[in-house]
């Protein structure tokens, strides 16, 4: 028979702990995350300009305007600024999902291509931690510091490293405009992203990897399996977890990109070529102090979040488990069937 003490130990809960260290992330969510969240919301349905304006008295105006911000981004106007605003989106919009196509692929196969190699015991290359830090530091590099280095190496100006060549070598006759045409800029902003971000990728997916067991990959090599039989029967199908979690990391992250297309211009104008969703809503908030177009802003930051959350949701249906809902399926008939003979039984079914 238990004691006294024995009883007294068993019913201390340590639950209270893990509130209490869980607690600074959620108050800190809910200041600085949740609650301008809600208001973005709120915000998108109130008016633009002279009705976000602090009277002298100290009073807000709110201009309710429904969904008139959301008919202009999405459906434009009959007015000019309407189908202005409509037709400015659209072309960000298309920026963004060029921009992050054209750096997600090339970025997945190159790091998935590093995680088998680096991960693959029978290469036999001394250093691989050294290059695992050298693949994974453009990571932690501040985007003003790479911006200013790929301006430098690959700007408009022929005293920049790119131009200083080709003129020395008599390839051109005047300085090219990498940082504003139309497709060398973008090519060189996903060209930054995929080395910023490949290191990265390439660490998540070596942990996958690693997580794999490796009495699989013993077995494959006793039934004489190459390594492209291996990555194609083993490696790849399981990594299916951690490659979707890839995909809407880089998907939420591609469609909010902002401080590299940003900052990689010249002037006070940014490029249109590379602007971006994020782009246009901090320029309407930031557009006119005195007239700033909060609506549209948080209008287009609805319309960002609502597609993110469909694209996210559309990539856990491609990638479901097809096999573990079958099952769920017939476990759901056969307990229905059983219920069925048992009310048939008079409830005397086992």
């Amino acid at each position: 028979m238990a004691t006294a003490a024995q009883r007294r130990i068993k019913s201390v809960s340590y639950a209270k702990y893990g509130y209490i260290f869980t607690a600074p992330f959620f108050i800190v969510y809910f200041i600085f995350m949740l609650y301008p969240l809600i208001q973005t919301f709120i915000l998108a349905f109130y008016g633009n300009g002279e009705s976000n304006k602090l009277h002298e008295a100290g009073t807000c105006i709110h201009n309710f305007v429904g969904t008139s911000n959301f008919r202009a981004i999405l459906l434009g106007g009959e007015d000019r600024a309407s189908r202005a605003i409509h037709k400015e989106f659209f072309h960000y919009f298309g920026n963004t999902l060029i921009i992050w196509i054209g750096n997600f692929i090339p970025q997945i196969c190159l790091s998935l291509l590093l995680a088998v190699w680096f991960t693959d015991l029978r290469v036999k290359m001394p250093g691989k931690g050294f290059f695992k830090v050298v693949m994974y530091m453009p990571n932690i590099i501040t985007a003003a510091s790479v911006a200013a280095l790929f301006m430098s190496l690959c700007g408009n100006s022929k005293y920049s490293v790119l131009n200083n060549f080709l003129l020395n070598h008599n390839y051109i006759d005047e300085a090219v405009q990498f940082a504003t045409n139309k497709w060398s800029s973008r090519i060189i902003v996903m060209f930054i992203q995929i080395w910023m971000w490949f290191g990265n990728t390439m660490i998540m997916l070596m942990s996958g990897i690693q997580g794999i067991n490796e009495s699989l990959f013993e077995a494959a090599e006793i039934d004489g399996a190459n390594s492209r039989q291996t990555f194609w029967r083993i490696t790849f199908p399981l990594l299916k977890t951690i490659m979707v979690y890839t995909l809407l990391t880089s998907m939420i992250g591609g469609l909010q990109m902002f401080d590299i297309p940003y900052m990689f211009h010249t002037g006070n104008i940014i490029n249109e070529h590379i602007a971006t969703v994020a782009i246009f809503i901090y320029d309407f908030f930031h557009k006119d102090y005195l007239h700033p177009s909060y609506g549209y802003s948080a209008a287009a930051s609805v319309v960002l979040f609502v597609i993110t959350a469909i694209l996210g949701a559309l990539v856990f249906y491609v990638q479901r488990d097809k096999d573990a809902i079958e099952l769920r399926k017939k476990r759901k008939a056969a307990r229905k069937e059983a219920q069925r003979k048992a009310a048939r039984g008079g409830g005397l079914g086992l």
